[in-house]
């Protein structure tokens, strides 16, 4: 981002992270809906369904910090 003025510079970073965070919310939404919904919901989702979306998101979360947590210590 060389050239750019520090105000741009941190506005495309501020987008960049925020391009990473939608990536992450999308592939944990698929990945756990594909693991959680194994039939067509009605208008709510049953408790194991609800207790599986809730876990397998936190897991999901907690992984990916574990993971950038482990790349910042290599730094």
């Amino acid at each position: 981002m060389d050239g750019f003025d520090p105000a741009t510079q941190a506005f495309l970073q501020q987008e960049q992270q925020k391009a990473v965070i939608q990536e992450l919310i999308s592939k944990m939404t698929s990945q756990c809906w594909d693991k959680c919904i194994t039939s067509t919901p009605g208008s709510k989702f049953s408790s194991s369904e609800a207790t599986c979306l809730s876990n397998c998101a936190q897991r999901y979360m907690d992984m990916t910090l574990m993971i950038i947590k482990k790349f910042q210590s290599r730094h």
